[in-house]
């Protein structure tokens, strides 16, 4: 029971904060440089695949470990080296493979994921701990 109340903690908190940064305070940053990537219009069946695939993620390395540890810095330290780790892939591969894909896209990016990740994999052991 508790394994689900982090992973819908960590999906609300994640999605909640992704949605600001790429609706509201990144998006245009995105746009200047990947514009000519981007798609017309998001594929929501695949970014719910994205979304519940990751926060799954987040609960089995990051909020499941603080949980077995009792210790709320292990869900935000693995939280941010999951998210470090999984944004790192993306962008690296993103920055060896693709024309003109741009070098502050993959900092920035990396960067977010990382602290997203992190947020919300601690809130995710906070609701679990509080409502498990």
């Amino acid at each position: 029971m508790s394994h689900a109340i982090a992973f819908l903690a960590a999906a609300i908190v994640f999605l909640a904060l992704d949605y600001l940064w790429l609706g509201h305070l990144a998006g245009g940053f995105y746009r200047d440089r990947l514009g000519n990537l981007m798609a017309d219009q998001v594929n929501f069946t695949v970014a719910a695949a994205f979304y519940t695939v990751y926060v799954v993620g987040i609960v089995i390395f990051a909020v499941a470990p603080a949980l077995r540890s009792g210790q709320w810095w292990d869900a935000s330290v693995y939280g941010l080296l999951f998210g470090f780790f999984a944004y790192a892939t993306y962008d690296f591969t993103n920055l060896a493979t693709l024309r003109d894909w741009p070098l502050d896209v993959t900092l920035v990016d990396v960067a977010w994921g990382a602290c997203l990740t992190g947020v919300s994999a601690t809130c995710g052991f906070f609701a679990a701990r509080a409502l498990g």
